[in-house]
């Protein structure tokens, strides 16, 4: 049998084309891919001011498109963080809830990864391609992202925590806009993403004193592991490594004082210094002990998808800081702050949201400290629901606490 040059490999195309023949739906209707998208405005939105001043920049185009795509990013954090509080919010929640929150916290974090790498697109522009177009920008500033402002609110950043801009109320900067204001002021309202966190903590089954009593065993048994260090200090017979473990013992007994003592837990929190309600605290910690308890594996993944939000959040903003630095120096921004100066200042622990989930190590114990589990809080722990042996939801814990 002989064949043509290429029969072969025509066969093998028109195979191919045989697999993929259909009908086009747009001759019936169908919407087509610019039209779902929008791609006519998208990708007209680009208005370079340099051009219009006559002036035109190349690296305009490159600041532009990095910031419209921030912003659209934005708009997905804000949509992830609103449908994990509605979940947090509802009173009757389906089994298996927790994956779904484990599920959209993840998402929310690979996009902020994404948001912080990104600045390094923006960092092969130079400081003097920058300069040939940053004049035509003022006053226009990043501080003015209505978006990430609500973002900071919905997560739960209170504003007595905020460095003031200008020495001015945050809001200032959207006085223009009075619909934005608005919705800021409602976003101020609502119950954020820590506080519903903090509600959740608090009804983690374990603390109730008439029950298992967590925090009084595990005050007992930080008092032991105390008791021991003191004990140790004092039969140290060389001065000065019996002063050290002295300080060491003193230090360690003031930070536990803080946990245990619930007035001067408040008088952290007021300072800002602690941002969970003390039985929430307790929560934290009883999952952060026994989170190898079968019904703790998910809420501890909650808890640490949570840490991963503020620690993304700080790289991207001490990643902004050193391309503003590296773009500035020290000069005036352009919306007419400090620039670098108040940039530097909000990479600090009093915007950090979940702060305590941080602090938490301090006042972890070895494993043979940790109150042993009793058979029926070991049990409670222990055994999935039948239908769903994907670890404990937000059901469980209200079941169980009440």
């Amino acid at each position: 049998m002989t064949s043509t040059p290429g029969s072969e490999a025509g066969g093998e195309i028109g195979g191919c084309l045989a697999h993929q023949e259909g009908k086009n739906m747009l001759n019936h209707g169908g919407i087509d891919y610019t039209t779902y998208l929008k791609l006519d405005q998208v990708l007209n939105a680009q208005c370079l001011q340099s051009e219009i001043h006559g002036d035109p920049a190349h690296d305009e185009h490159l600041f532009i498109i990095t910031h419209q795509a921030y912003e659209l990013w934005f708009k997905q954090i804000l949509w992830e963080v609103d449908s994990i509080r509605d979940v947090f919010n509802n009173v009757t929640l389906d089994e298996g809830k927790t994956m779904l929150i484990l599920s959209r916290l993840n998402r929310i974090n690979q996009i902020l990864k994404l948001l912080v790498d990104q600045v390094m697109i923006l960092e092969t522009m130079t400081p003097l391609d920058f300069a040939d177009f940053r004049n035509y920008l003022a006053p226009a500033s990043g501080f003015q992202s209505l978006q990430f402002r609500l973002l900071e609110n919905k997560l739960g950043l209170k504003q007595e925590h905020r460095v003031r801009y200008n020495q001015k109320h945050y809001h200032e900067v959207f006085k223009t806009h009075p619909q934005y204001v608005q919705m800021l002021e409602d976003s101020e309202t609502e119950e954020s993403l820590m506080v519903l966190v903090q509600r959740w903590l608090e009804r983690t089954p374990g603390l109730e004193e008439d029950g298992f009593n967590f925090w009084g065993k595990f005050k007992a048994s930080v008092m032991d592991m105390l008791g021991d260090e003191l004990q140790e200090a004092d039969s140290e017979e060389d001065p000065m490594i019996k002063e050290d473990k002295m300080a060491q013992y003193k230090k360690q007994r003031d930070a536990f004082e803080s946990i245990f003592d619930e007035d001067k837990h408040n008088i952290l929190v007021a300072r800002g210094d602690r941002k969970f309600t003390h039985k929430a605290m307790q929560g934290a910690m009883m999952i952060s002990l026994y989170r190898d308890e079968p019904r703790f594996h998910q809420p501890f993944q909650v808890l640490t998808q949570l840490m991963d939000i503020d620690s993304f959040l700080t790289k991207w903003r001490y990643n902004h800081v050193t391309m503003v630095q590296r773009m500035l120096g020290s000069k005036v921004g352009t919306g007419g702050s400090s620039g670098y100066h108040y940039l530097r200042s909000t990479v600090s622990d009093r915007y950090k949201i979940f702060l305590d989930l941080f602090n938490l190590s301090t006042f972890l114990i070895p494993r043979d400290r940790i109150p042993p589990l009793t058979q029926s809080m070991h049990r409670k722990l222990s055994v999935f629901d039948r239908n769903d042996d994907s670890g404990i939801s937000l059901d469980d814990l209200r079941d169980l606490s009440n």
